[in-house]
């Protein structure tokens, strides 16, 4: 269990929690992070800060009249910069927060949140650029007073996402997200294979009483 406790009511921090830790659990998996995309919005950023302090400094010792034209392209590149960010980070990175490779298997993944909805939505993009979307209630590895389990958050990724379960086989298996869904026989009533077993070997041996 994670010694660090967030607010089980916050989507933002759990999110952002689980996030980390996908990152951090890839990373062990021994998965190459390819940051390229986070290096072009990074440069992007530090670009208009430049840009800023520049503009600042030349106006502070300067004065209005000497930099006012200079000024005015600053702020226009600095407009075209900021246009750019935003287009990166809402239609490029779409919420990505991992991409990367191991033995020549590329995934990239994404998340994102519903308001007022207590679900993680991940988004996996393998080589073949095929992607799908998963989705799993953060009750799953988050305890109620908001503390965060990582062995089950492992196992739903590892039995969700090929490439993670060839990584780590050991957590491939049912995670706690999928061992609570009633089979669909017992839930309409009807009695499962196991159920009528038992059923007749309690007959035999309560005619063997008699």
């Amino acid at each position: 269990m994670s010694d660090s406790h967030i607010s089980p009511y916050s989507l933002n921090d759990l999110k952002n929690t689980t996030d980390d830790a996908l990152g951090n659990y890839l990373r062990g998996l021994h998965f190459k992070q390819d940051n390229s995309k986070l290096d072009f919005r990074l440069a992007i950023g530090y670009t208009a800060v430049v840009i800023a302090a520049v503009t600042f400094v030349a106006d502070y010792k300067l004065g209005w009249d000497a930099t006012k034209n200079g000024t005015a392209v600053a702020v226009a590149a600095y407009a075209v910069l900021n246009g750019v960010f935003t287009y990166w980070l809402y239609f490029v990175e779409k919420g990505l927060i991992f991409e990367g490779n191991r033995e020549g298997r590329k995934i990239s993944l994404a998340s994102r949140t519903k308001k007022h909805t207590p679900t993680y939505f991940l988004t996996v993009t393998s080589s073949s650029n095929q992607s799908r979307e998963l989705e799993c209630p953060f009750t799953t590895w988050f305890t109620e007073d908001g503390y965060f389990v990582a062995k089950p958050f492992q196992q739903w990724l590892a039995s969700t996402v090929d490439v993670i379960g060839g990584a780590d086989v050991k957590s491939v298996g049912k995670s706690e997200a999928e061992s609570s869904v009633v089979p669909e026989a017992e839930s309409n009533g009807t009695p499962s294979a196991s159920g009528a077993d038992a059923k007749s070997k309690g007959t035999k041996r309560s005619k063997k009483k008699g």
